[in-house]
């Protein structure tokens, strides 16, 4: 059994979504988003940090799979992104988990078979992937969306004999 949590940062809203792997089947667990509500920056950042450390403290995955910042046209908003996204990464590091991280158009490509498919296509794939009875939330579906992605590519590495450890530094056992 795996669980691995998705996350879809953002300096505002951070998506997040807990799936586990048993007996070679996707199971849904949780999904949601922290609505990071502080005036003050480093405010948001706390919530993000701390939320996503209860989320893993409540159903303690053991990887973390992140959506990579891409280059934006506001370059304020895309380091603020990025630090959102290190919040997030230094919550998982602080409880041990291992942590992946996938292009937006490689979850893209994994869960919709397009690596520009549109929101909608994304929302809807990942309701149909796991049985869900609604499409789920944009910042929930991202996160989820990241999840799948990690699966499908663990699944795929681990069947062609690449160790864990190589899957985050790039080296083949």
């Amino acid at each position: 059994m795996i669980r691995i949590i998705g996350i879809d940062p953002g300096s505002r809203v951070t998506g997040y979504g807990v799936i586990e792997l048993r007996n070679g089947r996707i199971h849904y667990l949780t999904s949601g988003a922290i609505r990071a509500s502080g005036a003050a920056f480093p405010d948001r950042l706390r919530e993000i940090f701390e939320g996503i450390g209860g989320i893993v403290e409540t159903f303690s995955p053991i990887e973390l799979a992140i959506e990579k910042v891409f280059v934006q046209r506001n370059v304020d908003s895309a380091l603020k992104l990025g630090q959102a996204r290190g919040a997030a990464i230094c919550a998982a590091v602080m409880h041990s988990l291992s942590v992946y991280e996938y292009s937006p158009n490689q979850i893209k490509q994994a869960v919709v078979g397009r690596g520009h498919a549109a929101k909608e296509q994304v929302q809807h794939m990942v309701k149909i992937l796991l049985s869900l009875s609604e499409i789920p939330q944009s910042d929930e579906a991202d996160a989820l969306a990241c999840a799948l992605c990690h699966t499908q590519i663990r699944t795929t590495l681990d069947r062609i004999g690449v160790s864990p450890h190589a899957r985050q530094t790039g080296v083949r056992r």
